[in-house]
This record gives structure tokens, sequence and C-alpha cells, in this order.
């Protein structure tokens, strides 16, 4: 799942990525990786940014902290308003961890 930041997680109580991550690995038949993925810094909210600038807070936002290597992962996020979330994941997978990413958002704004 796309991470929140620590202390965005425990004023939230959960991370909605989390959970429909956690409903697809298990409809798949596939492990779920909770923790594979990082938020390093705490970004904005990104709600009312530009396109240019949303990509910009997010650009180094996160990071792998595994040294496994999986062959395919889906990156599962709640919103896709202009990807640069799911963008930020992915690059930070593909550097690490894989050379396969599939994206699902559970809404499209």
């Amino acid at each position: 799942p796309v991470p929140l930041h620590p202390k965005r997680e425990k004023q939230r109580g959960y991370n909605q990525s989390a959970r429909f991550g956690h409903y697809w690995a298990k409809e798949l038949g596939v492990p779920f990786l909770s923790n594979m993925l990082l938020r390093k810094n705490e970004t904005k909210t990104l709600v009312h940014m530009s396109r240019k600038e949303r990509w910009k807070e997010v650009k180094n936002a996160f990071f792998v902290e595994i040294d496994t290597y999986y062959k395919h992962l889906l990156l599962v996020g709640d919103v896709i308003t202009t990807g640069a979330t799911l963008n930020a994941c992915g690059n930070a997978l593909l550097k690490q961890v894989t050379q396969k990413i599939s994206e699902l958002g559970m809404a499209y704004a």
C-alpha cells in the first residue's frame, strides 16, 4: 500500500490504502507486504495543489526498507488524481525491489 506518514496514520487511526491492499492480496491469493514501502518525510496535503506542485511535493517522499527482490508488485493507493504519489512510490520500488509494478487506485478524481 501507499504509506502514510506515521504521524498522519496515528491521527487517522488507519491507512485506507493498507485496508484496500489487504483485501486485494487476500482475493488474489498473494502476500500482503504492508511495511515494504515507507514515507520518509511528512508531506503537505495535496488536495489544493496544482499538478506540478503535487509531483514536486512527493518526488522523494518514499523509500524501501527491505532487500528482498520481487518479480511483480501491485501498488495500492486510495485516490488517483494526477498519479504523482503512485509514481513516486513506484520509482522507489523500481530502484530496489522489483522491475514490474501494477498500480491500483480505489478511486479516480
